[in-house]
């Protein structure tokens, strides 16, 4: 890559390879995702909602009836020895039984945390499991999880946002905090690469997230598991963290990806802030078990 198609956040020009929609924590549908990534002349773009591929098809009618390329992916929670860790798996089968049974009992476990979180919520503020499914944009098929609750605390006007509702009693360090079951990291490596897939670690350099990141040798030890890649290009990665991701992805032969990490209006993260090249597209596109809709 030349120096006019790089900076320091990565490609100049390429595909966002990390957007959620309505069928998880996002606020916009698939077909407005591709509507926006044509109008910023992205090259493509990949729906990785949570847990779920239940908005594939609308991305697919949507990217066919616009021509743009659309890569299918997903985003799965995990942890590793107590770091919660954001896992992108791109084009795998989605009929693999693995993958399935991955995300039934993940989504299953989410409603049943999320139920209980809004109860302690409840003691202190007025909402109700009625109130967070109201902010459900697709019923059943929607990954639920603390956006919908930080939705429901704005509608009753507790907050003026989703990100100061984060900030505060959906916090990671509130009291009404619950953690997200999940399976290890090294599970979703596996099954993803049993389904035909590309594993990539999502934001593994973001301190808002984990005051603990994932170590050198974490990120070895999923590397001899299948890993394929990195997210290195991500706004939540600071310089330092950047430069030491790119050498761990130099030294394990580990793709370098980027992505917004968008969801409409529910972050101020914008579409295609940050981008993965054509030729790391091409070689997730090469390893995968599907192919690219267009």
């Amino acid at each position: 890559m030349t120096s006019d198609e790089y900076n320091d956040c990565g490609p100049v020009s390429g595909w966002d390879l990390h957007c959620h929609t309505v069928f998880s924590d996002g606020t916009k549908t698939p077909a407005e995702l591709v509507d926006i990534a044509c109008a910023k002349g992205l090259h493509g773009v990949a729906i990785t909602d949570h847990d779920t591929t239940a908005g594939w098809n609308d991305a697919r009618i949507a990217a066919e009836s616009r021509g743009l390329t659309l890569l299918r992916g997903s985003e799965i929670t995990a942890q590793d020895d107590h770091v919660s860790v954001h896992m992108l798996a791109y084009l795998y089968d989605p009929e693999n039984e693995g993958i399935v049974e991955l995300f039934r009992s993940t989504r299953q476990a989410r409603i049943e945390r999320a139920r209980r979180m809004v109860s302690r919520l409840a003691e202190d503020f007025p909402i109700t499991w009625d109130d967070v499914r109201d902010q459900i944009k697709k019923g059943e098929e929607t990954t639920v999880g603390r956006p919908h609750m930080a939705d429901a605390l704005v509608a009753a006007g507790f907050y003026r946002t989703r990100s100061e509702a984060f900030a505060g009693a959906i916090s990671s360090s509130s009291k009404y905090y619950i953690p997200t079951p999940s399976p290890t990291a090294l599970q979703v490596v596996q099954v993803v690469r049993q389904a035909g897939g590309v594993s990539v670690v999502a934001h593994p350099g973001d301190y808002s997230r984990n005051r603990i990141l994932l170590s050198a040798s974490q990120i070895r030890r999923l590397a001899d598991a299948g890993l394929g890649g990195l997210e290195v290009w991500h706004r939540g990665n600071g310089s330092d963290e950047r430069r030491r991701l790119l050498n761990l992805a130099d030294e394990l032969g580990l793709l370098v990806t980027g992505g917004s990490d968008w969801h409409g209006a529910g972050k101020p993260n914008e579409l295609g802030e940050n981008l993965t090249s054509d030729d790391v597209v091409a070689q997730i596109v090469q390893r995968g078990a599907i192919g690219l809709v267009s």
